[in-house]
């Protein structure tokens, strides 16, 4: 399973579980460049049966897996809440989306929610809104997602592109956006 992890050419599928509506990414790294494959969201708000809902999230996984072959889930870690009965329903969504890439032999990476919103834009405490601008800006898309779990899903992804790429030796990490373009100005076209 390590051995896809450290090809020169990776597809990284990202996913923000959730029990109404579960944002996804792809993204294709090439070296140190990402490009953006597809990103949506799976809308579950109409099913009232929550078993139902996992069902859905497993088909959609495994859906987005037999289309795309990534080589590896980024997926976001569920956040501390006061309310016990959204962490369980969260956890499931996720378990249920590691399932689904486990069924399929994928290697899983698990993030925190502070962790992607500092590695896409530097700060932990990001609106989603800036998530989304930092990542129209870095992958050059201008569409506007519907939902800004779409956008959520791939900054997963590009999290873990970036944690990837930080670890390469002789790579320079960078602890967010500003000191990554004060050090490479011609990558911010």
């Amino acid at each position: 399973m390590l051995e896809k992890e450290k090809s020169i050419e990776r597809v990284i599928l990202g996913i923000d579980p959730g029990t109404a509506i579960m944002g996804y990414g792809l993204i294709k790294e090439v070296k140190s460049n990402i490009e953006l494959i597809s990103m949506g969201v799976v809308k579950m708000d109409h099913l009232d049966d929550h078993p139902l809902k996992l069902k859905r999230i497993f088909e959609k996984t495994i859906s987005l897996i037999d289309q795309y072959h990534p080589d590896c889930l980024a997926i976001e870690a569920p956040f501390y809440g006061k309310n016990i009965q959204v962490m369980l329903k969260l956890g499931r969504a996720q378990g249920i989306a590691i399932a689904a890439a486990l069924s399929r032999d994928i290697p899983i990476f698990e993030y925190a929610p502070r962790k992607i919103k500092q590695s896409i834009t530097g700060n932990g405490n990001a609106a989603k809104e800036q998530v989304a601008a930092m990542l129209q800006s870095l992958l050059k898309f201008t569409e506007t997602p519907q939902f800004l779990d779409a956008t959520d899903g791939l900054a997963v992804a590009v999290c873990h592109s970036f944690q990837r790429n930080a670890s390469v030796p002789g790579k320079k990490s960078y602890s967010g956006w500003e000191a990554f373009v004060k050090d490479n100005p011609a990558r911010k076209k």
